[in-house]
């Protein structure tokens, strides 16, 4: 008996003990990295949550102020009366239309950071079910673009919404739903929506080009249109080494 407890105490030698050590330390230090990932997830998918409910307040917000701005029997009509007939009678000459909307400003905004915008207009894209306002900054800056991207999608270059030229728009990719991270899974034929919130106009875009450029070429910015309508929608590569192009033209 003696013997066989002497060898169990033999057995146990500090090199044993200092690897014991090291296996516990990095188990601690392991299950710590864990717990501060999932935070980071977590936390990442709160964001991405916010964002999205910030997104929609704004434009939620523009489109209320685009109905204020609008009188509802929009299609009533003045007319004077003018140029006496033969019997006595004078005919009616249509010469303006009361109820049209006037409003030729957008109001301005603020962001939680200081930066002021407006909210240009209208995204829809029916195939992707998703419907955001398009935020147009005043500096244009880097900064002023990232913290705005946070919000919405963003006018990155461009004429006036919905006129002749090439307007584009930058949109994040969460890798889920949300804002442009299903914008790549587009194809030749798919329709986008553009609402231009100054007169509540609508056109429809056709897909007819998708492909990738390094970050740095901004080439798809360009305004040779050929007098052509169209939009160039921008967003990140899944892994962020290059970035999606999809070109659409005016129906």
């Amino acid at each position: 008996m003696n013997q066989i407890l002497v060898t169990k105490k033999l057995y146990i030698t500090p090199e044993l003990k200092r690897k014991k050590k090291i296996y516990k330390a990095n188990f601690i230090i392991s299950v710590f990295f864990l717990i501060v990932l999932i935070s980071v997830y977590i936390y990442a998918a709160y964001d991405r949550d916010k964002a999205e409910a910030v997104s929609q307040d704004i434009l939620a917000s523009a489109e209320a102020e685009q109905v204020d701005n609008t009188v509802v029997d929009s299609d009533i009509l003045v007319a004077v009366l003018n140029d006496t007939i033969d019997d006595g009678t004078e005919t009616p000459v249509v010469v303006s239309n009361p109820n049209k909307n006037t409003n030729t400003n957008k109001t301005k905004q603020q962001s939680q950071s200081g930066y002021t915008y407006i909210t240009d207009g209208k995204i829809t894209i029916p195939k992707l079910g998703i419907e955001y306002g398009i935020l147009d900054g005043e500096t244009d800056s880097e900064a002023e673009t990232e913290e705005l991207l946070k919000m919405s999608p963003v006018k990155f270059h461009g004429p006036e919404i919905n006129t002749e030229g090439n307007y584009c728009i930058v949109g994040h990719n969460y890798r889920n739903k949300r804002f442009f991270s299903k914008v790549p899974t587009l194809v030749n034929g798919d329709i986008i929506q553009i609402t231009d919130f100054l007169d509540n106009r609508t056109i429809e875009y056709e897909v007819y080009d998708k492909y990738t450029v390094v970050p740095d070429d901004v080439s798809c910015t360009s305004q040779n249109t050929d007098g052509r309508t169209e939009i160039t929608l921008i967003t990140c590569t899944d892994d962020s080494s290059l970035r999606w192009i999809i070109k659409a033209k005016a129906i």
